[in-house]
């Protein structure tokens, strides 16, 4: 599942973006990626890793639902669980 979220955009700054990416890991586990920062410019990548779906699915529906809360709108989303924006 992939989610991209931005904000909207001020006149004095470029929006800032959160991407939420899940997917399976080599091992057999599952893998969230977080990724935020400003649109051209630098971002910071975090990586959780999880034994089973069900945790890593319940861990990217809460961090989608909490950047939403926090004013970013869903710009892209692929996968069955995610918002269609």
């Amino acid at each position: 599942m992939r989610v991209f979220l931005q904000q909207i955009p001020n006149a004095n700054e470029p929006p800032r973006y959160v991407r939420l990416i899940l997917q399976p890991d080599l091992f057999g586990g599952w893998e969230l990626l977080r990724e935020s920062g400003m649109i051209g410019g630098r971002s910071q990548l975090r990586r959780e890793q999880y034994l089973l779906q069900e945790e890593a699915t319940t861990a990217f529906e809460k961090a989608r639902d909490s950047t939403i809360k926090r004013g970013y709108q869903v710009t892209f989303a692929q996968g069955a669980d995610a918002p269609r924006g």
